[in-house]
């Protein structure tokens, strides 16, 4: 009896030391993100002035995979016939950790970073108006710095970075998953700009289809014999009517939007070809996939009505998210752990201006990290991000981290105004913190991801993932591809140096905080 309880005792020791072994590797994980600051404003602002589409993020990429390599990590291209897509490695066995973050921006929103008044760099160009181009200052530094402590301390696992190409389409992570991209993973820490510090799990999100309607009818003289001629403007009108009408009889919970993005070249010819784009928005797989047949009913109708043909062609799609239970306790830890940046008067000055300027209230940045989410207010996100394919998959989570200002407009310019400026340098180096501290929790708890399985396997025990694009279907690589040579010239104007200037606001010319 009296061994017995000397060795649970023992036991009970080795076991505290373990834990006080990981409590030290976490802190030096943590320092050495602390201790790239600079790496994380330079990529901030790198990816910031390269402004690219989806699919078009050639520059992002080289530039974010070129760092990579110069700090050992073995880079695989043109992932999932993906042009812009890799997988960068390092390490060796069990576990396979990854870390994910999106890299394209957004159509029309372009903004000079740190002026709060709308002031674009290139008139109707591209730009960063959600905050995407932090995302990677968030996991590269996270993967460097995990990289070191496991390096110097003998720890065994690999790392990969993965980038989250035309996620404002939803358009690569089902083509990554169905390329078997994630296979032999064992976790995915992905990362997202907000104003918030914080994690959730349980479901998260709408889903949705997108999906190309493209009609084909015969041209003809709009005034000589406009009889002969069968418009596919018509049947996108007539598609377009005939959903709008349906709207009634549809969840009030669905989100739908279109846009017409080919409608003819002149009103003189009738319009042989015509393009119409839905997304189609649900709270659950089967009501996606039931939104979807009912616009495609409506456009075959449609195509019947003016005497065309219609194909449709699905080029990009997201699950709902659900995010792992196991996986946020332990990030929410390291995000408590963290805390939330040490805000200047300068950030507070900005972010309250840019708060009078959109009329919100004006309470400038948060100064607490939120608390761990727990899936119950479904509703209260009703966007969609195609990470979700990711975590159908396999045990996965969202870090939030800090950059927006809080009550900006998403895909809007005025989410751009904090996106090159310490505001998000602060917030993308303190989300690489938290990041690194939770792959280094992955390397070291076996515990860890047994529960995070668990969880898993509980949350897929009755609805598996099922591709909402067609398995050999081919991503849509040449998107934006029009719009990224149009803007081109300009852009590489606007390229941060970082040989030359410490951060992209001296390259411009911008005092900081410029207040109105």
């Amino acid at each position: 009896m009296l061994l017995g309880m000397r060795i649970l005792a023992a036991l009970a020791v080795c076991a505290s030391l373990a834990a006080q072994d990981v409590a030290a590797l976490k802190e030096q994980a943590k320092a050495a993100a602390f201790t790239r600051a600079k790496l994380s404003q330079e990529i901030t602002d790198s990816v910031f002035s390269f402004a690219e589409l989806g699919y078009q993020e050639f520059e992002t990429s080289k530039y974010v995979t070129g760092i990579l390599e110069k700090n050992g990590f073995k880079i695989t291209n043109g992932a999932a016939g993906m042009p812009t897509a890799w997988v960068a490695e390092w390490g060796s066995g069990k576990p396979v950790i990854g870390l994910m973050a999106d890299i394209d921006g957004l159509p029309e929103t372009s903004q000079k970073p740190g002026i709060p008044w709308q002031e674009p760099l290139i008139p109707n160009g591209p730009g960063h108006g959600e905050g995407h181009n932090s995302g990677q200052a968030v996991q590269v530094v996270a993967a460097i710095s995990a990289k070191e402590v496991m390096a110097k301390n003998g720890l065994k696992g690999t790392i990969r970075v993965y980038p989250g190409v035309a996620e404002e389409l939803l358009g690569s992570r089902t083509y990554m998953v169905n390329a078997g991209l994630f296979k032999d993973l064992d976790i995915m820490l992905s990362a997202h700009i907000s104003a918030d510090f914080s994690t959730n799990w349980g479901a998260s999100g709408s889903g949705l289809v997108s999906t190309q309607y493209s009609f084909h009818g015969r041209s003809a003289h709009g005034a000589g014999s406009p009889w002969q001629g069968r418009s596919a403007l018509d049947a996108v009108e007539l598609m377009n009517i005939g959903w709008n009408y349906r709207r009634e009889h549809i969840r009030p919970e669905s989100r739908s939007h279109y846009v017409i993005t080919h409608g003819g070249d002149q009103p003189n010819v009738v319009p042989p070809e015509a393009t119409v784009w839905y997304y189609f928005r649900e709270w659950e797989f089967s009501r996606i996939r039931d939104l979807h047949e009912i616009g495609s009913t409506i456009a075959g109708a449609a195509a019947q009505m003016a005497g065309v043909t219609m194909t449709q062609k699905i080029v990009g799609a997201a699950w709902p998210g659900h995010f792992n239970k196991a996986l946020a306790q332990a990030l929410h830890s390291n995000i408590r752990s963290v805390g939330m940046p040490a805000w200047s008067e300068a950030d507070q000055a900005l972010a309250k201006a840019a708060q009078k300027m959109m009329k919100a209230p004006a309470n400038g940045l948060r100064a607490e990290v939120g608390p761990l989410g727990d899936g119950k207010n479904i509703m209260g996100n009703a966007g969609s991000d195609d990470i979700a394919e990711v975590a159908w998959n396999l045990p996965t989570v969202v870090l939030r981290y800090p950059g927006n200002i809080p009550g900006m407009t998403g895909h809007h310019w005025s989410s751009g105004i904090s996106m090159a400026t310490p505001i998000a340098h602060k917030g993308a180096n303190h989300g690489a913190a938290a990041q690194a501290m939770t792959v280094i929790d992955l390397m070291t708890t076996p515990k860890l991801i047994d529960d995070a399985r668990a969880y898993f396997a509980e949350q897929t025990k009755e609805q598996k993932w099922v591709s909402l694009i067609p398995v050999d279907a081919k991503p849509p690589i040449e998107f934006n591809r029009d719009k990224m040579e149009k803007f081109k010239p300009a852009l590489q104007k606007l390229r941060y140096d970082p040989a030359k200037f410490p951060t992209y606001l001296d390259q411009l010319g911008v005092k900081y905080p410029t207040l109105p």
